[in-house]
């Protein structure tokens, strides 16, 4: 038995789905693309659905209709379209929120829209990737595709991309948010291939039955299997949010004895695929009845042992990491264990493929300030001009080139455009393309004043504005010095450039014998600092660790403006007045800025965290922000005056909280959940949030700050490395971080990756259970990892929790949490978890906690279980 995987058959759009209106639509986009006008909407009647004109959204393509012969099989939202006859790539964009999930779905229907009964085939890119091929193979066809993506930015790009003679077409497009601890993978986004329930009728579902309208399709029941149903309610709310006319049907083998088989085609041979199990139990048991089975996949792959559904309420089972098959299909056995005197049963299935996302994308500042130019300008019309600036370089934008660093986001290094028409002044937009080198907007009709903020442009090395016969040609003080010391060419000449566009440098420059005199000045200067070099032994550095620093051999850090001097500094702290504490690095002082509480960090002369650490953590918190992520207020890079400014952090660090130095009140269970949880998603943040991803490299008690909310914010990022992103997963560097929490398998090997963290982040999970040091030399184990081990040998799980708790904590809760730190500590990277699945357990835990805090034991049995979780038992036979 292999049914189709696809999502949406031909009568998808005939389908009735409900016509409830309570579910909340407010963060909804419904598109029914080409309806005109661009302020017209309307209600799908079968749905519900409000849709909206995509003309806001776009600004290229052509509206159409589909022939009214076809009208009658499909909802509303598709008799129109948008095509796309000119330009390689048109692209939709969203300002939507970073670091979000979204469910994105797009629908296309050809009804021989332009009379010309030619079949269209064409890409559809997601930012500057591909997401999928579309090719329509029948005038009467619907086509729907359905993908689940994390935003990395807060805009998102759908693009239709041409690919041969035909033109490319697009009839609906939708997105939906999701909770971010659903579909949590390794790597990638996912594509939909199969969203499978068991009803005994066949109906589909969506929307007002979805809250969050995911499509649900009929599975086809074999001869081998029945389905069964009830009409009570069925506890759906872990995070998945399942229907209920999903959650109340399950199918059952027919015959009690035997297995039940589930085989599903993945559309694709080697295809890396994820797949979602939801199961409740829905039939009253007996006093001695039990279900209880276990799940394989291909017939030897084993997925989950000794599973018993919870009674009345939804459990999800997941894989942790994508599974494939050779041939395509995937064949699922659930099968009854010894225990067990009913057979097994599922509710519903999800299966999704991998879509790895190679490309990079351009830094959105930079993104942000080219549609802003784009706009200011007018430049609509320019059909090059759409999606990603820089990528893919098959696409980048007519007039702009880049750079394409490894691992960093591309940032645009020349902007060319002269002969554009460009009216009104020149925009300061411009100068949030921070590594801008060459702009070139001669031979246009731009007007006012040459603006001196081109001045502060660093990296800024020729502008030429020739050809502008209304700009004034004054040249601001800040630029005539940029141009006498030759850091930056400026041209201003009549002189019209043709063809090629090559620039001609024309350089507004000192007379020659100024040069030549400048240059003698320069080499008395180099004599001078040689012979200060030989008497003094070299030039002054700065140690960090086993390595010398120049620094004058360092570059500039690129950065926001947020630099502040050291006078500047001596005000904030009122000299140093206040000392907020100290360490190897330095002091930290309290400080004010523009009325707000701020903590000085000054680094110390003879300071490990040396000049490379401090530029490191400038650069990082300056393009990284987080909820969780300590704040950079500003830094002071003042000769040998070394200073960053944070966001105040009231209540100080974990480690002192959980050592009593602070005094007050003992962390709650629920408190200590609440702050690991939030650790956990700044580093889960770094780890697939940022772009380039980052490894933290010391992550311990002492760097989880709190606010006067003990809200938690993982802090100090002077060692953290970027990390490559295009397959490779692992780097060698040499070893660093704080003993006890370092990874013994990255100490070892010098092979650093993001389980170098998970590793660390276990080790402070199990100080928060425990509130034990990390390394305590009194102790039989020393380490606190072995520790935990022995102690659960000797005992159950109350041996090791905090006594300051007092038993004040669900046990379950307890339970799962020392199984995931001693899954994060396991002595192989690859057996321990993802900062992703971290989180989403921890979240578990903390809905735990709630639910007991709430008097609900019922909730207790509820959630999302990992198919593959180490738990204690595999450290300590029969721990439980």
């Amino acid at each position: 038995m292999n049914p189709s995987s696809r999502l949406a058959p031909d009568l998808y759009h005939l389908w009735n789905f409900g016509n409830s209106s309570s579910s909340d639509q407010s963060e909804f986009i419904s598109l029914a693309c080409g309806l005109v006008p661009e302020h017209a909407t309307y209600t799908e009647k079968s749905t519900n659905i409000i849709y909206t004109s995509d003309a806001n959204y776009i600004d290229s393509g052509l509206a159409g209709r589909i022939r009214d012969e076809y009208k009658q099989n499909f909802q509303q939202q598709t008799w129109t379209l948008r095509s796309f006859p000119e330009g390689a790539r048109n692209c939709y964009n969203f300002n939507l929120t970073a670091n979000r999930r979204y469910l994105i779905s797009g629908s296309f229907i050809y009804g021989n829209y332009d009379g010309q009964n030619k079949l269209p085939s064409f890409d559809l890119h997601i930012g500057p990737n591909k997401w999928i091929s579309v090719s329509i193979s029948g005038v009467a066809e619907d086509l729907f595709h359905e993908m689940i993506h994390v935003l990395t930015q807060d805009h998102l790009q759908v693009c239709l991309v041409k690919t041969g003679e035909t033109t490319p077409f697009i009839s609906s497009l939708e997105l939906r948010p999701l909770h971010n601890e659903t579909y949590v993978t390794e790597s990638g986004s996912l594509i939909s291939v199969s969203r499978f329930f068991f009803a005994p009728i066949a109906s589909y579902i969506r929307y007002a039955d979805d809250i969050h309208d995911r499509a649900w399709n009929p599975y086809s029941l074999d001869e081998q299997m029945m389905s069964i149903s009830t009409d009570n309610v069925v506890d759906t709310d872990n995070y998945y949010d399942v229907p209920q006319r999903v959650a109340r049907t399950a199918a059952v083998p027919k015959n009690a004895s035997q297995p039940l088989t589930l085989d599903l085609s993945l559309d694709e041979t080697n295809a890396e695929s994820y797949i979602y199990m939801h199961f409740a139990e829905i039939q009253k048991l007996g006093a001695n009845e039990i279900r209880e089975f276990s799940i394989t996949y291909n017939d030897d792959q084993e997925l989950s042992s000794y599973f018993r559904p919870s009674n009345l309420s939804i459990t999800t089972l997941f894989s942790p990491a994508a599974i494939s098959s050779a041939d395509g299909n995937l064949i699922f056995t659930f099968a009854m264990t010894g225990n067990s005197s009913l057979p097994p049963l599922i509710n519903a299935i999800e299966i999704y493929n991998v879509l790895d996302l190679p490309e990079p994308e351009t830094d959105q500042d930079e993104v942000s300030a080219m549609v802003n130019i784009k706009r200011n300008y007018e430049l609509e019309k320019k059909v090059s001009w759409q999606g990603d600036p820089c990528a893919p370089k098959a696409f980048r934008w007519e007039g702009v080139n880049c750079t394409y660093p490894k691992y960093e986001p591309q940032g645009i290094i020349t902007l060319n455009l002269a002969e554009n028409k460009l009216t009104g002044s020149i925009t300061p937009e411009i100068t949030k393309l921070t590594q801008l080198i060459e702009l070139d907007l001669s031979n246009n009709d731009l007007s006012g004043s040459i603006p001196d903020f081109l001045a502060d442009m660093k990296s800024l090395k020729l502008i030429n504005l020739s050809g502008n016969p209304k700009l004034n040609s004054t040249i601001p003080d800040s630029l005539q010095k940029r141009l006498k010391n030759n850091s930056l060419k400026l041209i201003l000449s009549e002189t019209p450039i043709k063809e090629t566009k090559k620039v001609p440098v024309i350089a507004i420059a000192a007379p020659m014998a100024g040069v030549f005199i400048l240059f003698v000045i320069l080499a008395i200067l180099l004599v001078v600092r040689k012979k200060k070099r030989e008497n003094t032994g070299g030039p002054p550095s700065i140690t960090a660790g086993s390595e010398t620093q120049t620094r004058s051999s360092n570059p500039t850090i690129i950065t926001k403006d947020i630099r502040v001097t050291y006078s500047e500094v001596l005000k904030i702290t009122n000299n140093f007045q206040r000392v907020l504490g100290k360490g190897g690095f330095g002091t930290v002082y309290h400080g004010n800025l523009d009325d707000a509480q701020v903590a000085v960090k000054m680094l110390s002369h003879s300071s490990a965290q040396g000049y490379k650490e401090f530029k490191a953590e400038v650069e990082l918190l300056s393009r990284v922000h987080h909820r969780h992520l300590v704040g950079l207020v500003g830094y002071c890079e003042d000769g040998d005056n070394l200073a960053l400014i944070y966001e105040y952090m009231a209540n100080g660090d974990l480690r002192e909280h959980m050592s009593g130095k602070r005094g007050g009140n003992i962390l709650t269970w629920e408190n200590r959940m609440q702050i690991a949880v939030e650790a956990a998603q700044g580093l889960e943040y770094l780890h697939n949030g940022c772009r380039p991803p980052m490894v933290h490299r010391d992550v311990k008690t002492t760097n989880i700050l709190l606010n006067e909310r003990y809200e938690a914010r993982l802090a100090d990022f002077g060692l953290s490395r970027s990390f490559p992103i295009d397959g490779e997963y692992h780097v060698s560097t040499a070893v660093a971080g704080t003993p006890g929490y370092l990874d013994p398998e990255y100490h070892k090997t010098n092979s650093l990756s993001e389980k170098s963290d998970v590793y660390s982040f276990g080790i402070v999970l199990l100080e928060i259970i425990t509130n034990q040091p990390v390394i305590d030399k009194e102790r039989e184990r020393p380490h606190i990892n072995e520790w935990a081990v022995l102690m659960l040998t000797k005992g159950d799980i109350r041996s090791i929790i905090d006594p300051k708790l007092m038993g004040d904590y669900v046990t379950n809760g307890a339970w799962k949490t020392l199984e995931l730190a001693l899954a994060c500590v396991n002595p192989s990277s690859n057996r321990r978890p993802t900062m992703a699945h971290v989180v989403m357990e921890l979240n578990q835990c903390v809905a735990l906690e709630n639910a007991r805090k709430q008097g609900s034991e019922e909730m207790s049995s509820r959630g999302s279980v990992n198919f593959s979780l180490s738990s204690a038992s595999e450290f300590i036979p029969g721990a439980r």
